[in-house]
């Protein structure tokens, strides 16, 4: 029933359809793995959906781990790569608004009939004669006019899962579908529901969207259907997402954050991104840093020292900022840039290692205290200036700035 021999993700699936089949079992690929396919676009994960249930999962196969059984949900790892295998279901009330109270094991149809958008409700019999696609919701004709649609009533499906409005953003902006004008509706009636949503949820999908090249679409759908203010609880001040536009396609979503945050023109700290997005420690500090970092390249970079724009272009996060300053000002930015270039080769560099230390300090006989950071930090800002370029000139203006504190304090 089972090979050791190892198989890429779709033939991995298509070998446990096989074994579900030969055992009398109706089995296809489901749901984004179709999806995919028929947009012209590699699929991440193959997911099968049977009429088999969990028991006779794990009876069929050697590798087999439960991540829900009581709503059909198996993994199969027989041949290689991780399988979730699904069991046809149709699902009971969601009091939560998040997950079925229950399931029944049903039929195709029925399984189809509970998912979220027509595009997600395909499956696809892998035929050696050639696929057949098996549609009960009209999900390929809906593929083929670009339009996301919900399944059934899309009042119903929003009630189920309120995040159900996010996807719908997620996926239209993505694969570059208009919604389906009830659908839409809909989306703005419940829009307020978001906010009910925990906000680990809402963050995920809103990383998603950040992370894509479609998130200036993805932006101004969340801002056209209100959904915005759910997330941030305030409207955006501009309707323009002309910085979201410009951004770089290869930017993180931390950085098109901070595009998005300069777009809506509100003033909205990171700290309260934080909390709205369930941003990370690291998330935090990066969205700060880049709105900082980007704000000093555009309109503050003139009245820096040589040192001070040496250190400000090997801060942390400051590639993603010239990213943004891009967007917000190709020519300044690009100023910049050649700037940072020229001292990146003026034969002392912008990250040169320090020619004393503060062991260095310490042979020289000065003891750790108040001044000793500070006259590393102005010997080393010097050698960034290039105004001593030896260990030698170092140790003396070391010994000089000693001196100087040294007088101050009497």
């Amino acid at each position: 029933m089972s090979t050791n021999k190892k198989l890429s993700e779709r033939d991995s699936a298509i070998s446990i359809i096989r074994t579900l089949r030969d055992a009398d079992y109706i089995a296809y690929l489901a749901g984004g793995c179709v999806r995919d396919q028929l947009l012209g676009e590699s699929p991440k994960d193959y997911d099968v959906a049977t009429s088999a249930h969990p028991e006779d999962i794990q009876r069929l196969f050697n590798k087999t781990a439960s991540v829900g059984a009581s709503f059909g949900v198996m993994l199969v790892r027989d041949f290689g790569p991780t399988i979730e295998v699904a069991t046809f279901r149709s699902d009971g009330p969601y009091s939560d608004a998040r997950r079925p109270d229950h399931v029944e094991f049903s039929s195709p149809e029925e399984d189809a009939k509970r998912r979220d958008f027509t595009i997600n409700a395909l499956f696809l019999d892998p035929k050696e004669d050639g696929d057949e696609i098996i549609d009960f919701v009209n999900g390929k004709a809906d593929m083929e006019q670009r339009v996301l649609r919900a399944v059934g009533d899309p009042h119903q499906r929003l009630k189920e899962d309120h995040l159900r409005a996010l996807r719908a953003v997620r996926f239209a902006a993505r694969y570059d579908l208009e919604i389906d004008p009830t659908t839409s509706e809909a989306i703005k009636q419940h829009a307020s529901e978001l906010s009910g949503v925990s906000v680990e949820r809402i963050g995920e999908e809103v990383r998603r969207m950040m992370a894509h090249p479609s998130r200036a679409r993805a932006a101004g759908l969340l801002q056209q259907l209100t959904l915005d203010q759910a997330i941030f609880g305030s409207e955006s001040k501009s309707h323009q997402l002309s910085i979201l536009m410009e951004l770089d396609a290869g930017a993180d979503s931390t950085t098109a954050l901070a595009a998005w945050a300069i777009d809506r023109l509100n003033s909205t700290s990171a700290s309260e991104w934080r909390k709205r997005l369930d941003l990370s420690n690291e998330e935090t500090q990066q969205l700060s840093a880049t709105l900082e970092i980007s704000s000093v390249l555009l309109d503050g970079w003139n009245e820096l020292s040589r040192s001070q724009r040496k250190r400000l272009a090997c801060r942390d996060h400051c590639c993603g900022a010239i990213m943004l300053a891009r967007a917000i000002n190709p020519k300044a930015a690009e100023v910049v840039c050649n700037d940072i270039q020229m001292m990146e080769q003026d034969g002392i560099g912008l990250d040169p290692e320090p020619l004393i230390s503060g062991q260095t300090l310490i042979e020289m006989g000065f003891q750790p205290g108040k001044p000793f950071r500070e006259v590393l930090d102005l010997v080393y800002d010097a050698q960034l200036e290039g105004t001593i370029k030896s260990i030698d000139s170092a140790r003396n203006l070391a010994s000089e700035l000693f001196v100087k504190y040294n007088n101050s304090d009497q």
